[in-house]
C-alpha cells in the first residue's frame, strides 16, 4: 500500500509550488516508508509515497506511460488481485510491460479502456491518472471503500489525497468545521457519513465512484452499486458458492514479495482466513504461516462473560494456531500505554475514533510490522453474513435510527445549548438515517421482515463497515503495514447481498451460512463458537485513567471542547457508576470508558489540527 496526493490548478503555475507539494507528500511518509516521488507540471502535480510489496525495483511512482506521443501519469494506492488476467488480456491487445507490478497494469488498463477500466478491477485501490494531452484527471476508489480518497475544490484548484492531513498541508485548505462537521464528530462519532470529509469544503470520493476533472469542470460517476435480484440457489449451493468465492479471494490476496501474516482472534472470520492461508503455505512449501493476536495485561483477572462477549479469545487463538501449525505471536498491551496512545491514534486517523479499539490496533500494528509487511484480516464478514447483535435483537432491528447508535437523544444534553440549537442534532441524525434508507435497493414483493433485514444489511455495509475500514487502514498504515480484507472482495459482497436472511441465519445462529460454508475447513468447536467482538481491555485501571485524564483536559480553560460540550453534564456521568457501563455512545462496542477516551482524542485533534468552528 501507499499514499497518494495531487493538485490540479488551471490558473496557477504549480511548478512554483513544489515546496507545498513536497509538504503534502511528506504527510504520507508513514504510509509509504520505502520511496517517494513527484510529477510536477504547470497545471498538474502528483505525489506518491511507496510501501513496496510487489516488484520493489520496478514499481516506482508516479509512473509514466506513453501511447504514441500522449503521456499518462499515475499515482496509485492499492492492490489488484486479478492482475494476472488483466495483464494477459492487455498483452493480447498488443501492450508490452516493463515491470511486474500492478501499477503498470492499472495504468495500461486506463490507456486501453478509459474510465471504464474500473469495472474490470478486482482489488482495493484509490488512484489518480493525469492525461497530459487532454489536460484531465481521472480519480477512482474501490467498490467497497477499503482505500481512502479525499478531495477539495478551492477556487481554481482541486486537491486530493489519501488522508485529511495531506489536504491540510496545502495552505488553501483550512481546518474549519461548520454545523455538519460538528454533528459528524459529536453526534455520529466514528460512523462518519459517506462522502463527508468533516472539514468544511472537504469531501470523500465515495466507494464505487470515479471522477473525471478537466477545464470544463468535474463529473462524478457511480460505477458500482449493490444490485438486488432474486436468489435462486438452494442452501447447499449457496454455502458451496460462498466457500468457493472465499477460497479464491483469499488465495488471490496471498500474493506478495514480502512477509505476510494473518490477524488471528480465534473467531470464525480470522480463523477461516488463517486456515486457508496456512493450507496455501503448506501446498506452496512456504513453511509455517505467521499469525498475530492481541491481549492485555491482567485481562484474565477482570474478564466477565456477557451475552455480547461470552468467553475470552486467548484459548481459541491457541486452539486455531496449534491446529494449523502457525508460528504464533501474542502481543500483550498494558493499560498505561493503551491510554497514552489515544492521542497519536487520533492523529493517525485525522479524527477522533473508536478510542481504545483504535489505540489497541495502533499498538498491535506497530508490533506486527516488526515481523511482517502484509496481513490478512476478517473485516466485512459480520456485515455481509449477519454477525452483529443488531441482526438478532428485536429492539435493535426495529430501532428508528442506526441500530448501533440507538437513543441518540441521550447524547444531546452533553452538547452546550447553543451548539444544540445550531446543529439540531436529533434532526441531523434522523436526516442521515432517512437518506441511508432511501438508498436501499429493495426487491419487489419482498415481505416486510425480509425488507427490514435488507435495510439492516445495507446500513451495516454502507454506514458501519466504513468505520472499521477507516480504522484498519489508518492504524495499520501509520506503521507501513498493508492489511488485506478478503471478505471485502466485491464478488462475495455482491453474492451475499441477495442471499435471504433465513439462509444467512441458518440454525438461528449469527453467520450461520458462513459456518456451514466453512465446514471441513475449521474444527467443529471453532466453527460453532459464538461470536466475540474485537478484544478490549477489561482492566478497571483503564477506566480510571481515561476518566481522570478526560477531566484534566476538560478542566483546562484552553480546551477547545469547552466550546462544544456541557462539562457539568459529563461530570455527572463520571461521578456515577455509568463510567463503567454501556453508555449508548457507539452501539454496544463503546461504553463509558470509550466515551471519555473519545473526548481525550477529540480535544487533542482540535488542538493539533488547530480546528476552528465557523
Amino acid at each position: 500500500m501507499c499514499g497518494i496526493t495531487g493538485w490540479i490548478d488551471w490558473q496557477q503555475n504549480l511548478v512554483e509550488k513544489s515546496h507545498i507539494i513536497a509538504a503534502m507528500i511528506e504527510t504520507l511518509a508513514a504510509r509509504g516508508p520505502d520511496a517517494q516521488g513527484a510529477y510536477i507540471t504547470p497545471h498538474a502535480a502528483l505525489g506518491h509515497r511507496r510501501l513496496s510489496v510487489i516488484d520493489p525495483v520496478g514499481g516506482a511512482q508516479p509512473m509514466i506511460r506513453f501511447r504514441g506521443e500522449q503521456k499518462f501519469v499515475i499515482t496509485y494506492n492499492g492492490e489488484l488481485y486479478n492482475m494476472p488476467e488483466l495483464r494477459q488480456e492487455l498483452a493480447d491487445r498488443g501492450h508490452v510491460f516493463s515491470t511486474r507490478c500492478d501499477t503498470e497494469v492499472l495504468l495500461v488498463a486506463f490507456i486501453e479502456w478509459g474510465s471504464a477500466c474500473v469495472e474490470r478491477f478486482n482489488g482495493i485501490y484509490a488512484f489518480g491518472i493525469w492525461d497530459e494531452a487532454n489536460q484531465s484527471l481521472f480519480l477512482a476508489r474501490d467498490r467497497i471503500g477499503v482505500k481512502p480518497l479525499f478531495y477539495t475544490e478551492q477556487g481554481s484548484s482541486l486537491i486530493f489525497g489519501s488522508e485529511l492531513k495531506t489536504l491540510l498541508a496545502n495552505p488553501l485548505v483550512r481546518p474549519e468545521i461548520d454545523e455538519e462537521g460538528l454533528a459528524e464528530v459529536f453526534m455520529l462519532g466514528p460512523a462518519r457519513t459517506p462522502g463527508h470529509g468533516v472539514f468544511r469544503g472537504v469531501k470523500e470520493l465515495k466507494p464505487g465512484h470515479s471522477m473525471m476533472v478537466n477545464r470544463q469542470g468535474k463529473v462524478i460517476k457511480k460505477y458500482w452499486a449493490l444490485e438486488t435480484k432474486p436468489h435462486t440457489d438452494d442452501f447447499d449451493a449457496t454455502a458451496a458458492k460462498v466457500r468457493e468465492l472465499l477460497i479464491d479471494a483469499t488465495t488471490r490476496q496471498l500474493v506478495s514479495d514480502v512477509p505476510i501474516c494473518t490477524l488471528l482472534s480465534g473467531g470464525l472470520d480470522s480463523s477461516a482466513l488463517t486456515a486457508l492461508a496456512a493450507m496455501s503455505n503448506k501446498q506452496s512449501g512456504l513453511g509455517s504461516l505467521a499469525t498475530y493476536s492481541v491481549d492485555y495485561v491482567d485481562n484474565e483477572l477482570y474478564f466477565k462473560a456477557n451475552s455480547f462477549q461470552p468467553n475470552s479469545d486467548s484459548p481459541w487463538v491457541r486452539r486455531v494456531s496449534e491446529h494449523f501449525g502457525t508460528c504464533h505471536h501474542t502481543i500483550v498491551l498494558d493499560t498505561p500505554e493503551l491510554a497514552a496512545s489515544l492521542r497519536p491514534a487520533a492523529l493517525a486517523r485525522d479524527l477522533p475514533g473508536m478510542a481504545d479499539i483504535d489505540t489497541s490496533l495502533y499498538l498491535f500494528c506497530r508490533e506486527i510490522k516488526k515481523g511482517a509487511t502484509v496481513a490478512l484480516s476478517g473485516e466485512c464478514a459480520d456485515e455481509i453474513f449477519g454477525g452483529y447483535p443488531w441482526f438478532q435483537r428485536e429492539e435493535m432491528i426495529n430501532a428508528a435510527t442506526f441500530p448501533w447508535s440507538r437513543q441518540p437523544e441521550i447524547r444531546i444534553p452533553w452538547l452546550k445549548p447553543e451548539i444544540q440549537h445550531r446543529i439540531k442534532p436529533a434532526d441531523y441524525v434522523a436526516q442521515r438515517y432517512s437518506e441511508a434508507l432511501a438508498e436501499v435497493p429493495h426487491l419487489p414483493g419482498e415481505d416486510k421482515c425480509s425488507a427490514r433485514m435488507r435495510e439492516i444489511f445495507y446500513l451495516s455495509l454502507t454506514r458501519f463497515m466504513p468505520t472499521l475500514l477507516d480504522r484498519k487502514d489508518r492504524m495499520s498504515m501509520a506503521f507501513g503495514l498493508e492489511v488485506r480484507v478478503p471478505f471485502c472482495d466485491h464478488r462475495i459482497v455482491d453474492y451475499a447481498w441477495n442471499v435471504p436472511w433465513k439462509l444467512k441465519n441458518a440454525q438461528n445462529r449469527e453467520k450461520g451460512l458462513l459456518r456451514y460454508a466453512l465446514t471441513g475447513i475449521l474444527p467443529e468447536d471453532v466453527l460453532w463458537r459464538k461470536k466475540s467482538p474485537y478484544p478490549k481491555t477489561h482492566n478497571p485501571a483503564y477506566t480510571k485513567a481515561v476518566v481522570s485524564e478526560a477531566f484534566a483536559v476538560l478542566n483546562q480553560t484552553s480546551s477547545p471542547l469547552r466550546q462544544v460540550l456541557a462539562i457539568d453534564k459529563l461530570r455527572e456521568i463520571a461521578e456515577t457508576n455509568l463510567a463503567a457501563s454501556n453508555i449508548p455512545w457507539f452501539g454496544q462496542l463503546m461504553g463509558g470508558p470509550q466515551l471519555f477516551a473519545y473526548l481525550i482524542q477529540a480535544d487533542h485533534w482540535m488542538r493539533e489540527y488547530k480546528v476552528q468552528i465557523v
